[in-house]
């Protein structure tokens, strides 16, 4: 029976591990030296005012402990910045509070793939824990189908991911933009913007090649692609 964490797995997922490995790198120096640049607009000022020019001022911005813990929820309308976001004035402040907003704009305004993801995730968090323990018991009863209804479970994390991905993208060209309309970031520090959106990006690249790799891997054993442990 394969393990999740057998050698042959890790090796299997080796890339996308590096790359998640280069992505935090990334975003952890490019950050810090985006942190150093000022910004006239603090992270909260910024998305305010992104949202509020949109005309989606039900959305309400909060503080939330942590770092890098921004996110948006779209069920209850709020934007959470972390500590080192929410009330600081700098590059990197702004650019990851404008692509919060970025989300939030995509919820006002009904972006599909946004509407999709939010759809999936659900069934999406189902899958990425109980559909490889249904694989695991299906293989080793040599049942077959409960193998591959595990399959086909952790599949939908994947399906998840790939959704995931140009929404992403799509929040962050769509911060780039406001940051750059409003006059909110001089064309001077996009350089040190970017860069926090790019390595940003870069990770959720890596989540959705670790996933990828990950259901090639199992499926691979139903298929016939491996001997090992039978």
């Amino acid at each position: 029976m394969p393990m999740y964490f057998d050698p042959m797995y890790m090796l299997f997922i080796a890339p996308a591990l590096l790359l998640a490995l280069w992505a935090q790198w990334r975003v952890r120096t490019s950050f810090a030296a985006a942190a150093k640049e000022f910004a006239p607009l603090s992270g909260a000022a910024a998305a305010r005012l992104i949202l509020d020019s949109a005309g989606a001022t039900n959305v309400v911005i909060e503080q939330v402990a942590g770092q890098l813990t921004d996110h948006y929820d779209p069920r209850t309308k709020v934007l959470r910045l972390s500590e080192n976001v929410y009330s600081v004035h700098s590059l990197a402040a702004v650019g990851i509070a404008a692509h919060e907003a970025g989300h939030a704009l995509q919820d006002a305004q009904g972006y599909s793939l946004m509407a999709i993801r939010n759809a999936a995730v659900g069934v999406a968090n189902i899958g990425s824990g109980f559909g490889l323990f249904v694989f695991m018991i299906g293989f080793a009863m040599a049942l077959q189908p409960i193998a591959w209804l595990g399959i086909i479970l952790f599949g939908a994390t994947v399906f998840f991911q790939l959704v995931n991905l140009p929404v992403e993208i799509d929040a962050s060209n769509r911060a780039k933009a406001q940051l750059v309309g409003l006059g909110i970031v001089p064309a001077t520090g996009m350089p040190a913007v970017n860069s926090v959106l790019h390595a940003a990006a870069w990770t959720y690249v890596a989540g959705t090649l670790q996933s990828i790799l990950t259901l090639l891997y199992y499926a691979s054993y139903l298929t016939g692609g491996s001997d090992s442990d039978r």
